[in-house]
C-alpha cells in the first residue's frame, strides 16, 4: 500500500513539474498592466499635489477647495 502511494506521489510530482520545465516563454515578454500603471499613478499623485499647492496659494477651503482640486486634476483649469 505504501509503495503504491509513494509511486503515485512521485508521478503526480513529475506531472505537476512538467509545465515548469517545458516553459518556452520568450525572453522579451510584454509588460503587465500593473507595470504600466505605476507611472500613471505617480503622475496622478504629482498632479494632485500640484493642485493642492495651488488651492493653498489661493486660500481655498471646504467645498470651494474640493471643487477647485477636482477641476484642476481633470485639467479644466
Amino acid at each position: 500500500m505504501k509503495l503504491s502511494f509513494i509511486a503515485a506521489a512521485v508521478a503526480l510530482g513529475l506531472f505537476a513539474a512538467t509545465p515548469v520545465l517545458a516553459d518556452d516563454a520568450p525572453a522579451t515578454a510584454k509588460p503587465t498592466p500593473m507595470a504600466t500603471a505605476k507611472p500613471d499613478a505617480a503622475a496622478k499623485a504629482a498632479k494632485s499635489q500640484e493642485c493642492s499647492k495651488q488651492a493653498d496659494a489661493k486660500g481655498l477651503h471646504g467645498k470651494e477647495r474640493k471643487k477647485f482640486r477636482e477641476e484642476c486634476k481633470k485639467g479644466t483649469m
